[in-house]
Order: C-alpha cells, then sequence, then structure tokens
C-alpha cells in the first residue's frame, strides 16, 4: 500500500506555515502542533464565526444554513454545543458501548467466508450509517438512505437538507427519544429552536462525521492486511485497543484542514496575518510534527503519550468523538477476537488533490478477504 504520505514536512520545519491556494485565495496553514494549539484557544483572533467556510474551499453551494455549532464562536457557540452535548456523550454509557461492539462483531463475523468483498463500500460506509442510527436513536433502516448519499452527504450526496426537514416534521407528529425529537423539543435561551437552528445544527452532524471515520476504518484494515504483525501484535493484550485507535486516528488524520477567519491582525509564529484574511487549522501536519511524535511517519500502535489532535482542540474538539472513537475500538476488538489475517487484493486511495498539495486521505476501494 503506498503509505500516508507528509505533504507538510518540509514547511513544517523550514516555517511552520505552508500558503495554500483554494480558488485563488491564499489561505496560511499552520502546520505545528504548538501554534496550532495556541491558534484554536485564541478565537477572538481566529474566529469560526464564519458561515459556509468552516473548511477552506467554500460550502456555499453545497448547503442553504449556517452549521450549528461549529460555524460559532463564544458565547452562542458554548450556549448551542451544550444543548447537543449530551446527545453526543452516549456513546460512552455502558449499555450503548455493548451494543455498538455487538452490532461490529456481527458484521466482522459476516466477513469470515474467505470470499472477496469491497471494504469502503460494502464495509466501512454501511458500518458508518449502522453506527450513526444507533447514535441518532432512530431506525437502522435510515442508515439505506444514508448509505445511498455515498461517502460524504454533502460533496456526494443529495437531498440532505429535504431529508432532515423531513425527519423534524415526522417527529413533530411522533415524538421520541430519537435525536430529531430532541431538537424539536430542546430550548435555548428560554426559546426553542428555530427550524433553521436545527437543520443547522443536523446538518453538521450528517456531513461532519461521515467520510472521516469511513477513511480512518478502510485504513486500519489495509494496513492490518498490508502488515500482519500489527494484527498478531493487537491480540497479545486488550491495551493495545484503546492505544491502537489513538494512533490510527492520529496517522491518518482525515480531515485536512479547519479554518478560520481573522477579524484583526494577527500572528502565528513569527508570521503575520493580515485582517479579513483566513487561516487553515491542519491537523495531519501537526499530527506528523517531528518535535512532538517520534517515527511520526510510523504506525506505533502502542504509542504513549500521543498527544495527538485528530479529533481537534479547544472549545471545537469534536462533538463526535466519543462516538468515532467507540467505532474504531470496537472494531480493533473484533479484529483482534476473530481475524486471524487479511488479504489485499486490490485498493485505490482516496486522494486531495489541491494546487499547493496532495493528500490521502483513506481509500475509494479496497478489495480483500477476511480469514
Amino acid at each position: 500500500m503506498p503509505e500516508h504520505l507528509d505533504p507538510f514536512r518540509e514547511a513544517r520545519e523550514s516555517s511552520g506555515l505552508q500558503i495554500t491556494d483554494f480558488n485563488g485565495e491564499q489561505i496560511p496553514f499552520v502546520l505545528r502542533l504548538k501554534d496550532l494549539r495556541k491558534t484554536v484557544k485564541d478565537w477572538q483572533n481566529f474566529s469560526s464565526d464564519h458561515p459556509f467556510k468552516v473548511v477552506p474551499h467554500s460550502e456555499e453551494h453545497l448547503r442553504t444554513m449556517r452549521q450549528i455549532p461549529i460555524e460559532m464562536d463564544p458565547p452562542d457557540h458554548t450556549d448551542y454545543r451544550g444543548l447537543v452535548e449530551p446527545f453526543f456523550k452516549r456513546p460512552t454509557q455502558t449499555e450503548y458501548m455493548l451494543e455498538m461492539a455487538e452490532m461490529i462483531h456481527v458484521m466482522v463475523s459476516d466477513l469470515l467466508d474467505g470470499n472477496e468483498f469491497e471494504a469502503v463500500h460494502e464495509f466501512a460506509l454501511p458500518l458508518q450509517c449502522k453506527a450513526l442510527a444507533l447514535l441518532l436513536n432512530v431506525s437502522e433502516s435510515e442508515a439505506e438512505v444514508w448509505k445511498s448519499w455515498g461517502l460524504h452527504a454533502l460533496t456526494e450526496g443529495s437531498g440532505l437538507e429535504d431529508y432532515t426537514a423531513e425527519q423534524f416534521a415526522k417527529a413533530e407528529k411522533n415524538p421520541g427519544d430519537d435525536f430529531f425529537s430532541m431538537l424539536n423539543d430542546v430550548e435555548c435561551r428560554g426559546d426553542k429552536l428555530t427550524f433553521e437552528e436545527k437543520q443547522g445544527i443536523a446538518n453538521v452532524t450528517f456531513a461532519g462525521g461521515k467520510d472521516t471515520v469511513i477513511n480512518v476504518v478502510s485504513s486500519i484494515i489495509v494496513y492490518f492486511a498490508e502488515h500482519p504483525e500489527s494484527l498478531k501484535f493487537l491480540k497479545q493484550d486488550e491495551k493495545y485497543i484503546i492505544t491502537a485507535c489513538e494512533e490510527f486516528v492520529r496517522y491518518v488524520s482525515p480531515l485536512t484542514a479547519i479554518s478560520r477567519s481573522c477579524p484583526h491582525a494577527s500572528n502565528v509564529g513569527n508570521h503575520e496575518i493580515a485582517p479579513g484574511s483566513r487561516i487553515g487549522l491542519c491537523w495531519p501536519s501537526a499530527n506528523r510534527d517531528g518535535s512532538v511524535f517520534k517515527n511520526p511517519d510510523q504506525v506505533i500502535l502502542d504509542r504513549t503519550p500521543n498527544p495527538h489532535i485528530g479529533f481537534g482542540y479547544g472549545i471545537h474538539n469534536c462533538l463526535g468523538a466519543p462516538q468515532a472513537r467507540l467505532i474504531i475500538r470496537s472494531l480493533l476488538k473484533a479484529f483482534s477476537d476473530l481475524v486471524s489475517r487479511i488479504e489485499l487484493i486490490s485498493y485505490e486511495p482516496r486522494v486531495e488533490r489541491e494546487k499547493s498539495f496532495v493528500r490521502q486521505v483513506g481509500y475509494d476501494s479496497a478489495v480483500v478477504k477476511v480469514y
């Protein structure tokens, strides 16, 4: 398999910034872990209050509403995140954890027939969709709808806004314990959420954690196929499941960058940032920072400490991190318990190709056999 190469190493080591070009806009990417952490915490100078620009490429052509709470600063961000955070912490509950583990155990068990299958669309995508149904507390049949949207709910799928609007309407008529009913009922600052606010929360819920989880899952499968000794290592001690989960998130770092807007002139390291411009928070570069991580281009399944920021950092750290960690840990446990080896038949890397960099983020396809 081609290794997940680090296209930001030279710029990170020489200056700490890389100017990247997105549709003619020059966006400095913050590359070093220390600089990135400091920048993320300074929301007054590096603001998230810029609808449709949470990522370097504007999403105005992909959605019609602000994503909440990711495109907000405090105090708005604090209030809206506080409303939904309890729902996203359900993966830390014992009953939920057991249900996720059983679901993934069954899915892996079904692969052990020696037949070829395509691991991205026939395993990672269904897994992510079924896991999301569990998180949102809706029928697993909804996963079939989400599968039809492809690997990313916005860039590959269509109909997300119509779908979520329909779910809110259904929940109004027949309320339950699901995600949509919760948003219908919850109040912010004494008032029920507006339709636009509910849609903004739902949009980022579906769009934010789909391809990222799929890319990590597919990368894990291909990695174990190419490194059978790593699967054997994982079986030695269950404690390695936790460290391996964090290491795969660090190594793959499926989200390349989140952007911030700069209302004032600012500084990152020794570099001046002009007012009115944007910067990019480059998570994968920070996660390969050789001043922090020994042998950063290697997967070390028992790496500790591992201060990666694959789920972001600061007040905007990923709401879905507990869900993603549970999925990955449950998958690693199922592999450790059930799988003796994985045979890689063919693969096609999933690659981001920008004017300023080229980066692998996962796989478009990976045909394997599991034994």
